[in-house]
């Protein structure tokens, strides 16, 4: 289950400040690499992010999961660095850094004293285009991937139903593989896949650099120019598009692991911020999922939860800001004595109170008020301001974006809301994944058995 799916509303939705309360300065290098600034000093930190537009979406089959270990890989030497090096010189620094993958990117970020900030430039610069690939060291991480995935995916009930989930309700989207990979690519990876990608997508010409914090902007241009500037820049070709082919029914299937209990997980086809004919759309999918899982009050809960007590949990998620046409997803754990199919039969029937009853206009203010207050919260923090830009910026909507979400979401109407409901949550677009819980004993006489 993605991650978006097991928060509210308050936490999941992708909350932007407006730069008109705290400016955002641009400036693009002569290599092409787009720098980010936000100047906030209230504390005498700042936080440096690198985004590099490729993520699994970008993958062939065979190499799944490439851009998951080339971020492990990254932390692994350059010539003027060895392995080691990067994060001990960070810790030395009083910092803490990090990295993530994800389906639409891969990023890599410290948080440091302003004042060290050049030490978080000279280190990304250095791999940016110097990253030193030994087989030694990949062997060494293929066994991290290795039990990073049997711990996060192949021992997680609800994380193996999502990813056999999502093998069916796409077609030819490549949002269909694992972002850690598939089992066999991972144990086939070599040096020479992994500097291929690295040449082909580490460039600054292909990478955003953001820096929020208790900095100036024009000394932070000066230093990005000082440290990477001198990088060559590559010749990025565009990736082929792979739009996901027309659903023509309901997809449906069972998966079968040990688990405690059975949980179902629902999904439907629909545009995303950046594919949607009309704006508005991915706005008011928004909304409605926040209308059905934004806090204690929204639907899934009050009705199904605590009303009903039909299930012990149930939420519902939108990837507004992904770089492909998403998913809308609801997931749902039934009560003790109840089923899966009960649960089924439940949830279409919340979707279908949507697509006859507009929501009322307590419903759509409590969800406009949260947006708010998620907004102001989320300006405390540094990592999440650097996050929405470089997020809007790598899937190609564009930072400038943030401006436009509250007031966006306030513009939408409890008409528009039905509209969504009635256009994309209908059966030709649905897929549904069952987990039927086995116990320990039988997977393994299973696997015996083989």
């Amino acid at each position: 289950m993605k991650n978006r799916l097991l928060c509210t509303i308050l936490l999941c939705l992708p909350v932007f400040a407006s730069s008109a309360e705290t400016k955002v300065f641009e400036h693009t290098l002569g290599n092409g690499l787009k720098i980010l600034v936000k100047e906030d000093h209230r504390s005498p930190v700042a936080v440096t992010q690198v985004w590099y537009k490729v993520g699994s979406s970008y993958e062939p089959g065979g190499i799944t999961g490439i851009s998951h270990m080339l971020e492990h890989m990254m932390f692994k030497g350059t010539d003027k660095h060895p392995a080691g090096e990067f994060s001990r010189i960070i810790a030395e620094n009083g910092g803490d850094e990090n990295a993530f993958t994800g389906q639409d990117y891969t990023a890599y970020f410290q948080t440091m004293e302003a004042s060290r900030l050049a030490v978080s430039f000279e280190l990304e610069a250095d791999r940016m285009r110097s990253l030193h690939l030994l087989p030694e060291e990949l062997k060494k991480e293929l066994e991290v991937v290795t039990e990073e995935r049997r711990m996060r995916t192949d021992d997680n009930p609800q994380a193996k139903m999502q990813e056999h989930f999502l093998t069916m309700a796409y077609s030819n989207s490549p949002y269909k593989h694992p972002v850690i990979g598939w089992p066999a690519d991972i144990a086939n990876y070599t040096v020479e896949d992994l500097q291929a990608w690295y040449q082909r997508w580490y460039a600054p010409n292909n990478a955003t650099l953001v820096v929020v914090g208790d900095v100036q902007a024009k000394a932070v241009f000066e230093l990005a120019e000082k440290y990477f500037g001198a990088l060559k820049p590559s010749d990025i070709k565009a990736i082929k598009p792979q739009t996901e082919i027309e659903q023509l029914g309901v997809r449906k299937m069972t998966v079968k692991v040990p688990a405690k209990l059975p949980s179902i997980l629902m999904g439907y086809k629909v545009p995303a911020l950046k594919t949607a004919a009309n704006e508005w759309e991915a706005y008011a999918l928004e909304v409605l999922a926040g209308v059905l899982d934004g806090g204690s009050s929204a639907r899934l809960t009050s009705q199904l939860v605590r009303g009903k007590q039909i299930a012990v949990s149930a939420g519902a998620g939108y990837g507004l800001t992904s770089r492909m046409s998403d998913l809308f997803e609801l997931e749902a754990t039934p009560a003790e004595g109840k089923t899966v199919s009960e649960l089924e039969a439940a949830l279409k029937d919340e979707i279908r109170k949507l697509q006859q009853n507009l929501i009322s206009n307590e419903e759509l203010q409590r969800i406009k008020a949260q947006v708010l207050a998620s907004d102001v919260y989320q300006r405390d923090s540094n990592f999440y301001q650097a996050m929405q830009m470089g997020t809007l910026e790598t899937v190609g909507l564009g930072w400038q974006k943030a401006d436009e979400y509250v007031a966006k979401i306030n513009q939408v109407t409890a008409e528009q809301v039905r509209d969504v409901a009635r256009k994309y949550l209908v059966e030709d677009r649905l897929s549904i994944a069952y987990l039927e819980p086995q116990t320990i004993n039988t997977a393994a006489e299973k696997k015996g058995a083989k």
